[in-house]
């Protein structure tokens, strides 16, 4: 499949070897992938360079400064850029949702919010993971940068409006493992901590009818109400029906509530530590 509005994609890698070649087939239909790797040993480069892909290296200090890096350095063919993970995948219908968008774009438009499908075990979230849930991926180059964000990034220096894109791509975030996301989000959980710690709680974001900018303003807030972490699996397996969605969900679930946990203990970790200082 070959879109009429080309689109270059950013794919941020370590040691994604099992992952990138379904990545890849995916998006088959782009002519101008760039991966920016921060030290993979495990042959993610290899095959990379096998597939066409450009190739750069560059070390990872945060998600928000490498997506800038690849902004600043990766020589894109076109206008539009799109970033993916390793472990996410395009759909057909989320190309032509790409297509579609970028074509009617009127000049105001700096880029698009996107969401995507959770999958686990063969099964899509959807009531688990609270869908659509939404992520900057989609810009206009030159018009938007990031800026780090908790564990993650979001939009920043925006020039221009924001819109969504509401067909998801798929998330395939377990491939590699319970062992490797709870590694991975022990890591997250110190970056959360502080950030959730650091942020105000903003009534007028708390009220904005954008949801991306809404939900950004509820995590401080909820991170401090007491058993927030039981409170979190509650809401998303048993009030918004996520038992409905099999073992998967339950599991799922378990996992979200002990990563809140996680935050919390370590925001009062922060907290003592601040109190501590002062002393």
């Amino acid at each position: 499949m070959r879109l009429a509005v080309a689109v270059s994609i950013v794919i941020l890698t370590l040691n994604e070897a099992a992952d990138l070649p379904g990545c890849l087939e995916s998006i088959g239909w782009c002519d101008d992938i760039h991966l920016v790797d921060s030290g993979s040993c495990d042959g993610t480069l290899e095959l990379a360079v096998a597939a066409g892909v450009r190739c750069y290296e560059h070390p990872f200090s945060s998600f928000g400064k490498q997506r800038n890096w690849a902004l600043d350095h990766c020589q894109f063919a076109h206008e539009w850029i799109l970033f993916l993970d390793a472990d996410e995948r395009a759909t057909p219908a989320f190309a032509r949702a790409i297509e579609g968008a970028t074509a009617a774009a009127g000049a105001s438009i700096a880029g698009y919010y996107c969401c995507w499908k959770l999958m686990l075990d063969g099964h899509w979230l959807r009531r688990t993971d609270g869908f659509p849930r939404w992520q900057f991926r989609l810009l206009r180059w030159g018009r938007v940068r990031f800026c780090d964000f908790g564990h993650g990034q979001k939009e920043d220096r925006v020039q221009g409006q924001l819109a969504y894109l509401s067909e998801p791509y798929l998330h395939y975030a377990f491939s590699k493992g319970w062992g490797q996301w709870l590694s991975r989000h022990n890591r997250y959980s110190d970056l959360e901590a502080a950030e959730r710690l650091r942020a105000n709680v903003s009534w007028q974001e708390l009220l904005a009818r954008d949801p991306s900018v809404r939900n950004k303003a509820l995590k401080p807030l909820l991170s401090r109400l007491p058993g927030w972490p039981l409170w979190r699996f509650l809401i998303m397996y048993v009030f918004k029906l996520g038992f409905l969605e099999g073992r998967a969900a339950l599991t799922y679930c378990i996992h979200l509530a002990y990563y809140e946990f996680l935050i919390q203990v370590k925001m009062d970790e922060l907290r003592r530590g601040r109190c501590l200082d002062r002393t």
